[in-house]
């Protein structure tokens, strides 16, 4: 990791360490904590880490704002993070500066479409957009007759229907019924859907190997301080076996994550290397959190499932990220079909070049 991405990672975990400890959180009914999170944030400029600095944001790299990704997911922050950055990053595409405040964006499913009609207003329904009903800006992709337009729209002028992820967080339906954007350009030459739909699930990726590290750390220390039959139950092999393999799905998780980051970090254009990168890490992350999250409660017990454990802070957001930007099983199918494309002579030389 480069210095510059070093100190921004560090003043990522600088501000969650300070500001979204789980224990202070869990304790926090009325989400007094989200507030001066949110503002820290904004003030260190991370929301938009990769707008550049000419439309309205901090200018980080790709790199950086990826670590800070893997920072938020660590502590299984739940604010519109991502989502803002990701935001800033689609406006970037078209050059279209960012407004101060939450963000998010639409669509947030492969499957769903929104259209652009012939007056240059917005028509379709969004779901799952991810912390919808708290953004007061939505960057959308949208398809027209002329190709593929950018758009900032104003998510007062939009019909959000509240819904819930497993983790209890905003996962809601966006309507758009002829709705006029605040600003819309074109989308760059070679950009489309899945571009957006990689770059997202690359993010999640990032983030469900951040809480994996987490759901690791406080097994093992659980592990150290629980005594059962007088001894702690780390000295148990059956706990040591599954801690060994929580270990092993969250290094895992980790590797996958970081080396589809760093392909897109270094890539000009989302080619089949970096569509190999970005699925493989989704579909290995995602199924790293399932068989993750399982051992982290058998380790912790009955204790583990309790709203007052701060355990399932992360296991159900690990869980919950994995249908966002396309589930395991859809990219696992698009991945058969990019590979049955290619041919069997492609297979192995696509996957020793990474």
């Amino acid at each position: 990791m480069a210095e510059s991405e070093n100190i921004v990672a560090e003043t990522a975990e600088k501000i969650f360490y300070d500001l979204a400890d789980a224990q202070t959180i869990n304790h926090d009914k009325k989400g007094a904590w989200k507030a001066p999170l949110w503002q820290a944030l904004t003030d260190a400029g991370l929301p938009l880490s990769w707008v550049s600095e000419d439309c309205g944001g901090s200018g980080a790299s790709m790199a950086e704002g990826f670590s800070v990704l893997s920072a938020a997911g660590r502590f299984a922050i739940a604010v519109p993070l991502a989502e803002t950055m990701l935001a800033g990053w689609l406006l970037s595409q078209a050059k279209i500066p960012s407004p101060e405040g939450a963000m998010t964006v639409a669509p947030a499913s492969p499957k769903d479409r929104i259209a652009l009609n012939s007056d240059g207003t917005l028509s379709g329904r969004a779901r799952g957009v991810p912390f919808a009903k708290e953004a007061k800006h939505i960057a959308v992709l949208a398809s027209g007759a002329g190709g593929l337009s950018i758009a900032l729209v104003d998510a007062a002028g939009c019909r959000i229907e509240p819904g819930l992820n497993l983790a209890g967080d905003d996962s809601d339906t966006v309507t758009f019924t002829s709705v006029a954007p605040t600003a819309i350009k074109p989308a760059p030459k070679g950009f489309d859907q899945t571009s957006l739909m990689l770059m997202g699930a690359v993010a999640r990726s990032l983030q469900i190997a951040g809480s994996l590290e987490s759901m690791l750390e406080v097994s093992v220390r659980y592990s150290n301080e629980r005594i059962a039959f007088e001894k702690k139950i780390s000295k148990f092999q059956a706990v040591q076996h599954n801690l060994a393999r929580l270990a092993g799905e969250s290094a895992a998780a980790l590797a996958a994550a970081t080396s589809a980051a760093d392909a897109i970090a270094n890539s000009k254009s989302f080619d089949d290397e970096v569509f190999l990168e970005a699925v493989s890490a989704k579909v290995r992350c995602s199924e790293a959190a399932e068989k993750g999250a399982a051992i982290a409660h058998q380790v912790h017990g009955a204790i583990g499932f309790t709203i007052e454990h701060i355990l399932h802070r992360y296991t159900l957001r690990a869980l919950a990220w994995r249908d966002d930007f396309g589930s395991e099983s859809y990219w696992a199918v698009e991945l058969g079909k990019m590979v049955a494309a290619r041919g069997a002579d492609e297979l192995w030389p696509l996957v020793a070049s990474r």
